[in-house]
């Protein structure tokens, strides 16, 4: 199922998701690069194989094996540096974020594709995992990379729209609990 078939097949009680998932997809502020690697990096992070199976057709026909790759690396690196640097914020002790994570990172240095769009990636995925360090930390060499706050910005709606639907997807599935 394509992006299109999948975004109608979400419910009337989240026509706001479809309208705004809609708006996302036809943006012309980011670049396409941008805009499908930050899409698929939602929807890998998000887990919903519904969604990941439709960005996963769509990107074949607007991106590079190398940034398709890279957008991939993004949500792979953010599932294993969200959680960590989640949980150091959150704790009490401060000692565990002084330390060294121990964490490899190589892919950071070097993406394979242009070094703010995968810094954009990561901030996608880290709306999506609710890693506030990350965000700040992304947030941070976008603007140092003089990305304008509008841009960022859509970072964050396509982070919520897909993990909207994501969420919508897996409770259709799920339907609703028979009455005893």
């Amino acid at each position: 199922m394509n992006l299109e078939a999948l975004r109608d097949s979400l419910p009337d009680y989240a026509r706001d998701v479809r309208v705004t998932l809609s708006a996302v997809v036809h943006d012309t502020l980011l670049s396409d690069q941008q805009k499908w690697g930050a899409l698929l990096a939602a929807a890998r992070a998000a887990g919903e194989r519904s969604l990941i199976e439709a960005l996963d057709e769509e990107v074949r026909e607007r991106m590079s094996e190398a940034a398709i790759g890279a957008a991939k690396t993004a949500a792979a690196l953010m599932a294993m540096t969200n959680v960590y640097f989640r949980a150091t914020h959150l704790m009490r002790n401060q000692d565990y974020a002084a330390m060294r994570t121990g964490l490899r990172l190589n892919r950071l240095a070097d993406p394979g594709v242009d070094k703010g769009d995968f810094e954009f990636w990561c901030f996608v995925v880290s709306a999506v995992n609710g890693c506030g360090a990350c965000l700040d930390a992304h947030e941070e060499e976008l603007r140092q990379r003089s990305w304008p706050a509008t841009h960022i910005r859509e970072g964050l709606r396509i982070a919520a729209v897909i993990a909207a639907a994501a969420s919508i997807l897996r409770a259709e599935r799920v339907g609703s609990p028979s009455s005893d």
